[in-house]
Order: structure tokens, then C-alpha cells, then sequence
């Protein structure tokens, strides 16, 4: 129990020390306009509050990630604790700061457009490509789990395609329409009954003195379970996240301020990390130990750990309340995945998307391929998106880094943890199945050779971006505010 409120204390710590730190870093520029004013077109660029922006923030990037994740990292024992601490605040919540940052200095720009800019053209068309994969990937995910937990809440009596089409129907909608027409107003409760939801299971678990391991050299993690690189792999949202690149623009469109984005962006990833802790803790203390929680993973999957877990803490229509938290998660980061791969590509090919026929083009044969995804098993998917999501983290840490040299400033905030999981991203793919099968230690070396030749890349690009001046933000001197 002390390890998990310590851990609980340090991510809150982290928000108002590390997280001061990098905003210092970054530079915050209260004068200037931001894009939901400069580029306001009543459809993504609308100004919203910061309570708002941030529980729309905190819903678009959750998912299922800070739940199920940890609940299998769980398996590793308390090291997964540190994983979420280290990584969500030195880490995942650079990440999302600086993404929705240097989006508001560029037009709201999403990532493949950030990644042509401060690191080659040529990505542009590779981050683009990686990232409406991923995209494709998280809304065809977060349709299958939300309708699963759906269907046993329901008892099974409403028809599983009847509840997969009902959320298709609401995501067509959601990624339609103006942000603030569903979005806007939906999400505030929507995150109330999250946070509701997680605190509760937290509460319960202090208030009944649950069996929550502590850190030791004995249980560091149990039964020598491979932690480099999987865990980084299993917990992902609940402390880095690639995804969270591709859902910040979204707000950086309707941040009103500049002095908004750490409350916004690194406030939320730190709340986000917080409830990763919170099911962690519960997977590991709930299950009669490792043994218990593997063979309930085995028989009903991290659906079952939830439903489980809730209706322990909380008894029948608390836990039918957490678990209906739970499925908001998935479906507000599902929404939000489509709607986020519809303004990628119409970025991509400059196509206003003021009209609602031309938002339509690009969003039906979007979620036609995703029909067609949910027919592949959900491992297989699993496995494809955990890679592709810590890749695009990489990317992302490393447009963050750049734009801080360019700069002048501490790009090492950013450059380290991109370093780090540029690392592990490589090794993974030698190493695992669905990548080149080779074995660990074959995979450690590709991986660091990969590693030192990308990141010597890096600086040798940074040097000549430095050298000539590249522009870091968008010019609006010529813009006036209407009357």
C-alpha cells in the first residue's frame, strides 16, 4: 500500500514540479493567438474552455489503454509501478505537451505535417501513412472492447453486432460533426463518470486495505518475466503513448491560450497515469496473486479483470457504474481516432473540410476498412497496434527534440526518453514474431546499432535546421481579429 500512494504522490509531484519545468522549457507565449481564433471555421478549430479542452484531452487519449494495459503489465509485478511514475512523467507527459504545443504554434498541425516539417519531407508521407494505420487500428480496437464489455453488462441480451453497429453509428456521427456539437457536450460527463469510476476502485482499495505488493528485490517483477522491451509494449497509454500524438491536435484547435496547454496536455497525461496506477494495484492485489489474475486473464481477459475488480470494490451498482466508466474510455478515444484520421488526410491532401460532403468523401471509406479490420482476431491486432502506437511516440519525442534544438533550448527533455524508446522499439521488432523472429540478444545489438545511427541522424539534421534558420511556428502578424 505505501508503494502505490507513494507512487499516487510522485505523479501528482511531477505535475506541478517536472511538468513547471518543461513548460519553462517550451517557453509559453500568452500574446500570441492561438488557432481556434486564427483559423476558426465553426467545424475543428472552435474556441472551448480549459475544463473542457482538458476532460475532452483526458478522454481522447485514455482508451483502453491506462486500464487494460496495466492490468496485464500487472503480471510483471511492482516494477510496473515504476513504469508508469518514470514513464508517465518524464516521458508520456513531455510527449503530449510538447505535440499539442508545437501543434498550437503551427496551425494545429497534426503530426505527419510536424514530422515533414522539423524532420525531412520524406516523412511526411511515412508519418502520415503510420499514422492513419494506427488510427485505423485504435478505432477498429475500440469498437470490439467497448462492445464486449457492453454485451456482459447487458447480460448478453442485446445481439454483440447490434452493439458493435450502434457505436459505429455514433462514431460516423462524432467524427461528422462540428467538435463542439457531441464532443463538447458529451465529454464533460462522459470524464466525470471516469474519474468517479477510477477514484472509487482506488478509494475501495485503500479503505479495505488491500494486499497491494510492495517494491522489493524479491518481487521486483515475478517469475523473471522479460521486462526489456515488453513492458514497454504492455503499458502504454497509462505512461507513453504514441497515439496521444495523434488526438492533441484536436485540442490544439480549441485551446484559447497558450498558458492552458500544461493543465491541458501534461495535466492530463499525469490524471491518465494516475488511473493506470489505480487498475494496476487492483489487477495485483485483487486475484489471490500472479497466478490468480494469469488464469483470469486466461479465462475472461483484462473485460473480465474490470468487471471483476468493480463489482468487488463497489458492489453491484457501483460496479455496473465503473464498468460503464470503462466503456466511455475506448468509445471516447474511438471517436476521436476516426475524427483525427479524417483531419490528417485532409491535411495530407488539402482538402477544406467545411462542408459536410467533403468531410463525408474521406470518413466513409475510412470506416469501410474498419469493418473489415474488426473481422481479424484482436490479438493480431493487439500486437500490430502496441508497435505502431511506441513507434509513433518515438517520432513524435523526436519532432519535440528538434524543434527544442532548432531553438536552443533543452532538447535533451525530449531526446532521452525518444532515445530510450527508440531502443526498445527496435529490438521488439527484431526480436518479436509479427517483426524478424531473430533472438534477444541478435535483437539488442540491431537494436542499439539502429539506435546510435538514427540518433547520430538526428543531431547531423538538427545542425543543419539550426544552421538555416528553420521557421519553428506559424507567421500570423498579418492576422486581425474580426469584430
Amino acid at each position: 500500500m505505501i508503494t502505490f500512494l507513494a507512487c499516487i504522490a510522485l505523479l501528482i509531484i511531477g505535475y506541478f514540479t517536472y511538468g513547471k519545468f518543461v513548460e519553462k522549457v517550451f517557453g509559453v507565449k500568452e500574446a500570441r493567438t492561438t488557432p481556434a481564433y486564427t483559423h476558426a471555421d465553426g467545424v475543428d478549430y472552435i474556441a472551448m474552455s480549459t475544463p473542457k479542452n482538458s476532460l475532452i484531452q483526458l478522454l481522447n487519449i485514455a482508451g483502453t489503454g491506462p486500464i487494460f494495459g496495466p492490468i496485464m503489465g500487472a503480471l510483471y509485478g511492482p516494477v510496473a509501478f515504476i513504469w508508469i511514475v518514470i514513464g508517465c512523467i518524464f516521458a508520456g507527459a513531455v510527449h503530449d505537451y510538447l505535440t499539442g504545443m508545437i501543434s498550437i504554434r503551427n496551425r494545429g498541425a497534426h503530426l505527419p505535417e510536424l514530422a515533414s516539417k522539423f524532420l525531412g519531407k520524406v516523412m511526411k508521407h511515412v508519418v502520415n501513412a503510420f499514422a492513419v494505420l494506427l488510427l485505423l487500428l485504435v478505432g477498429t480496437v475500440f469498437v470490439t472492447t467497448p462492445a464486449d464489455l457492453l454485451y456482459v453488462v447487458m447480460d448478453q441480451k442485446i445481439s454483440l453486432t447490434l452493439i458493435i453497429a450502434a457505436i459505429f453509428i455514433y462514431y460516423i456521427l462524432a467524427t461528422l460533426l462540428p467538435v463542439d456539437k457531441i464532443i463538447g457536450r458529451l465529454y464533460p460527463y462522459f470524464g466525470a463518470l471516469l474519474l468517479i469510476s477510477a477514484l472509487g476502485v482506488g478509494i475501495g482499495l485503500v479503505a479495505t486495505g488491500a494486499n497491494i505488493p510492495e517494491i522489493s528485490l524479491q518481487n521486483f517483477h515475478p517469475a523473471n518475466a522479460p521486462i526489456f522491451p515488453l513492458l514497454f509494449f504492455t503499458i502504454t497509454c497509462g505512461a507513453l503513448s504514441g497515439f496521444h500524438a495523434t488526438q492533441t491536435p484536436i485540442i490544439s484547435r480549441t485551446t484559447q491560450n497558450e498558458n492552458q496547454g500544461r493543465k491541458i496536455f501534461y495535466g492530463m497525461m499525469i490524471a491518465e497515469g494516475i488511473i493506470a496506477m489505480i487498475w494496476a494495484a487492483a489487477a495485483m492485489s485483487l486475484f489471490d496473486g500472479y497466478n490468480g489474475l494469469s488464469d483470469f486473464l486466461a479465462n475472461g481477459g483484462p473485460g473480465a479483470v474490470v468487471s471483476e475488480a468493480s463489482t468487488m470494490m463497489l458492489g453491484a451498482i457501483g460496479g455496473t457504474l465503473a464498468i460503464l466508466g470503462v466503456v466511455v474510455l475506448p468509445i471516447t478515444s474511438g471517436d476521436t481516432a476516426f475524427r483525427s484520421a479524417r483531419m490528417i488526410i485532409a491535411d495530407y491532401i488539402n482538402f477544406s473540410q467545411k462542408k459536410f460532403s467533403s468531410r463525408l468523401w474521406i470518413a466513409v471509406p475510412l470506416f469501410v476498412i474498419s469493418l473489415g479490420l474488426t473481422q481479424i482476431d484482436f490479438n493480431i491486432l493487439w500486437r500490430y497496434f502496441s508497435w505502431a502506437n511506441q513507434s509513433t511516440a518515438v517520432i513524435a519525442l523526436f519532432v519535440g527534440a528538434m524543434y527544442l534544438y532548432i531553438a536552443k533550448k533543452n532538447y535533451w527533455i525530449s531526446l532521452i526518453p525518444g532515445t530510450f524508446m527508440l531502443l526498445m522499439v527496435l529490438t521488439y521488432i527484431f526480436n518479436a514474431p509479427i517483426g524478424f523472429g531473430l533472438s534477444m540478444n541478435a535483437s539488442w545489438i540491431g537494436g542499439a546499432i539502429g539506435t546510435v545511427a538514427l540518433v547520430a541522424l538526428f543531431f547531423s539534421a538538427a545542425k543543419k535546421a539550426r544552421a538555416n534558420n528553420l521557421p519553428l511556428e506559424e507567421d500570423i502578424s498579418g492576422w486581425k481579429k474580426s469584430a
